[in-house]
């Protein structure tokens, strides 16, 4: 008896209903420690009495504690989270700054707010200074006192050491866009000046494999992209969104974008050498498609420009950090 043409696309739609049940029973989700943004450690910093002497609170994702003073932060608990939330010391005055906030969901549990704010540090005769902080989360270490404006990707650690080969970064996300959106620029020591445009909030997942020469320089292939922005608000929560990772030279892919590009040099990110330098990474070129990672960088950030740059206002929120296998 011949089957029919119904028979024929039911077996069809079973056969690949199956196959898709497989490739989702047969995916692995591990969350990033810490991911969930439960947990939060609260500094409560006092600073200098020149520029009003008040307590301000900074928050580290770590386990719950507090932290009463002018103390410099090292990760605690085992957590692999850093933040843009530091406490400065220039020229002799403490101020502390946090873009980067605790926030509680909708129906309750913890996730992460990022804002981008306008720090202010004035006192009569010292020091006169505007800063835009878009605030960002990373994996990796923040070199606290920060002492100066100058290099500030000097002042962080980025990435930490990773080997697997993940198909996706997932997390949730919403983002708050200001009316009247517009770039500025504030150094700090220097003139603030208005952009054009506005910014965008960002996410991304970067594989490289890094190696060290014998006179201590870092280099690194790019093994693995994943790379987004955003530049309006959402209308709510997007929860289990997912970047995939793409492997290998990207830049023929239909959906490249500049911004997935390799690190510029003069842009490049530091971390320690084997003597316990801090130098540059530097990103020389792209890694063969089933090379293996030696580190990770994830990060999420209220901006995706250049340092100090960033839109007053905009606000990204997170949640839930994992990834896919």
């Amino acid at each position: 008896m011949k089957t029919s043409s119904i028979t024929r696309q039911f077996i069809a739609a079973a056969a690949l209903t199956t196959i898709c049940s497989f490739t989702t029973s047969a995916e692995t989700v591990e969350p990033i420690k810490y991911g969930d943004m439960e947990q939060w450690v609260t500094r409560n910093v006092p600073e200098s009495k020149v520029i009003g002497g008040k307590t301000k609170s900074l928050y580290e994702i770590a386990p719950n504690s507090t932290i009463d003073g002018a103390v410099a932060y090292t990760n605690q608990g085992g957590s692999p989270w850093a933040t843009s939330n530091v406490m400065a010391k220039v020229v002799g005055v403490v101020k502390g700054s946090n873009a980067v906030f605790p926030d509680t969901r909708e129906g309750g549990g913890r996730c992460c707010k990022l804002s981008t704010v306008m720090e202010q540090c004035k006192a009569m005769g010292l020091v006169n200074m505007e800063v835009i902080v878009p605030g960002s989360i990373f994996l990796g270490k923040m070199l606290e006192p920060v002492k100066s404006t100058k290099n500030p990707y000097s002042k962080m650690e980025m990435g930490i050491p990773f080997t697997k080969r993940p198909l996706a970064l997932q997390f949730d996300y919403k983002i708050d866009m200001p009316a009247n959106a517009t770039r500025i620029y504030a150094p700090g020591f220097g003139s603030k000046k208005e952009l054009g445009g506005h910014d965008n909030s960002e996410v991304y997942v970067i594989l490289q494999r890094r190696w060290e020469d014998k006179d201590g320089n870092l280099y690194a292939k790019r093994v693995g992209t994943g790379r987004e922005q955003y530049g309006k608000s959402t209308s709510g929560w997007v929860n289990g969104h997912r970047i995939a990772v793409k492997y290998g030279d990207i830049t023929s892919d239909p959906e490249f974008k500049s911004f997935m590009d390799l690190i510029p040099e003069e842009n490049s990110y530091y971390a320690r050498n084997s003597k316990g330098e801090m130098v540059p990474v530097k990103e020389v070129g792209w890694d063969a498609p089933d090379a293996t990672p030696t580190h990770i960088m994830v990060m999420a950030s209220a901006g995706s420009g250049d340092a100090y740059v960033g839109t007053p206002g905009l606000t990204l929120w997170v949640d839930n950090f994992s990834l896919v296998y």
